[in-house]
């Protein structure tokens, strides 16, 4: 499963400096703004002692962890919505990722730049959401303008959704985010094609910088602390990222091979199967589905089953994060 969570904020809030250290992946990270032009994606994986803890129950000869992809996105800065700082294809760079990790300097360090020339960190989530909520209300307004053909004519896919944008757009013209319409799931699928900024998953990301004195900061909704200097924290930012992309994992274990497979919350087996193989979708018969820990406390697999710990579930069965399952095709 492909999904991917861009590292954003002002330049110089450490966003590279992250990005390096999380993957180990070389990108530059010099101390001015717009060093990072093109995107730099690395792939990163997900901390999860419960592979390990099998692979060595199962004594597999591979080990292979569930993954997440990080995006770094060059800074963005006051303006970006109308093309400043090479704004256009920075957002455009956003739009492509399915959530957002907005990186927030909190750290005094005078040898690194601010662009604001001050430290100042709910300014700088300001500066950043503002131009995210002035690109999605271009776009929101755009769509309205094309769709007024179709709303006259009566259509009513059009006019369910000229409804849904009139009310993102009221809230953005109230310079908040789009998450703030409460849209559910229908209404959301209806502007898909939108890609719309202020609606992806957001996570904070404070860059604490403890080698340095660090500001006072208290921002609404989910967030972490992380240093990339010392490289602490990463840890809880990999998990939280991967919960804020709507994602679990389910297990496989055996001689040859224990695996983290990643799938949304909520998969049915079948849907979970395609994680394995596309086929497992509509060749699926059952699973045998069993919780990690109560498989490695049975001691072995045939002791599981004689415990009726081992169960045979069916289509409409919704996977557990933790479920080691085996499929039957």
């Amino acid at each position: 499963m492909s999904l991917s969570i861009g590292i954003v904020g002002l330049p110089n809030v450490g966003k590279s400096t992250l990005f390096n250290a999380l993957t180990k992946k070389s990108v530059p990270a010099e101390n001015y703004p717009f060093c990072t032009i093109d995107p730099s994606i690395g792939i990163v994986p997900v901390p999860d002692e419960r592979v390990q803890l099998l692979s060595d129950f199962s004594k597999s000869k591979k080990t292979i962890p569930a993954v997440i992809e990080f995006v770094d996105i060059a800074g963005l800065v006051a303006g970006a919505s109308k093309g400043e700082g090479l704004g256009n294809k920075f957002l455009t760079n956003i739009r492509e990722v399915d959530a957002i990790a907005h990186v927030v300097r909190t750290f005094q360090d005078n040898s690194v730049i601010h662009v604001a020339n001050k430290v100042d960190p709910m300014q700088d989530v300001g500066v950043i959401n503002l131009e995210l909520v002035l690109a999605d209300m271009e776009t929101v307004s755009k769509r309205l303008g094309t769709l007024q053909k179709d709303v006259k004519k009566g259509d009513k896919e059009a006019i369910l959704e000229e409804n849904i944008l009139n009310r993102v757009i009221k809230i953005l013209e109230e310079g908040k985010m789009a998450t703030e319409a409460n849209l559910n799931d229908e209404e959301k699928f209806k502007i898909k094609s939108l890609n719309l900024l202020t609606l992806k998953p957001m996570l904070y990301v404070l860059n604490v910088s403890e080698a340095t004195e660090n500001a006072e900061v208290s921002l609404p909704g989910l967030f972490v602390k992380i240093d990339p200097v010392f490289e602490k924290g990463f840890d809880e930012l990999i998990k939280q990222s991967y919960k804020l992309l709507g994602l679990e994992t389910f297990l496989t274990t055996g001689e040859d091979e224990t695996r983290a497979w990643t799938i949304k919350v909520g998969s049915t087996a079948p849907i979970a199967g395609t994680a394995i193989h596309t086929d497992f979708k509509d060749k699926f018969i059952r699973a045998e589905v069993i919780n990690w820990k109560d498989l490695l406390d049975s001691g072995s697999r045939a002791n599981a089953k004689a415990k009726g710990l081992i169960r045979t579930e069916g289509k409409e069965y919704i996977v557990k994060d933790g479920d080691v399952i085996e499929f039957l095709i």
